[in-house]
């Protein structure tokens, strides 16, 4: 059996509403598991797929973290199937890692892309979207696959800007 996670992708920004979708079986037609976690709290559950025949299937589950008790943004997404020895095993896991927005700005809801113009830095950047030049620790945390260095941005990177409805 195997699994494929096509949605998330690594490091994308989420908010309470998590998609995980892709492709899984190898079975005519078996049980999957998901697991959303960030070492304190987890969202879990399973879904089915499968073609009925051993072939593979596409697979979407909306995942609801808006329950979870997070206190961390970086979130792990792990799809798997249990060991049909002992039901307890987990077998062929796929991860992908995933922002959740909420941790990053209260009442996230979309980002917005910047594209970092010469003489720009995550001071002034926070400034202008979030009128305070302090909170730039949000493009940071919002921009782990980007963002390695705060002091170290390049022309013509692309940084998200987490922002709240309305």
């Amino acid at each position: 059996m195997s699994i494929r996670i096509q949605q998330p992708q690594q490091y994308d920004l989420v908010s309470d509403t998590l998609l995980v979708a892709g492709t899984a079986g190898g079975a005519f037609e078996a049980t999957f598991n998901y697991r959303v976690s960030e070492g304190h709290d987890e969202v879990v559950g399973h879904f089915s797929a499968g073609d009925g025949v051993g072939g593979h299937g596409q697979f979407q589950v909306e995942v609801d973290l808006s329950g979870a008790a997070f206190t961390l943004p970086l979130l792990t997404v792990e799809v798997f199937w249990p060991s049909p020895r002992d039901g307890d095993g987990e077998m062929d896991t796929q991860t992908v890692q995933v922002v959740h927005g909420p941790q990053v700005v209260p009442g996230y809801a979309v980002y917005q892309e910047h594209t970092v113009v010469a003489g720009d830095t995550l001071w002034g950047i926070a400034d202008h979207y979030y009128g305070d030049g302090s909170l730039y620790h949000r493009l940071v945390t919002a921009n782990p696959g980007t963002i390695t260095d705060p002091d170290v941005i390049s022309v013509g990177q692309v940084v998200r800007v987490p922002r709240t409805a309305g």
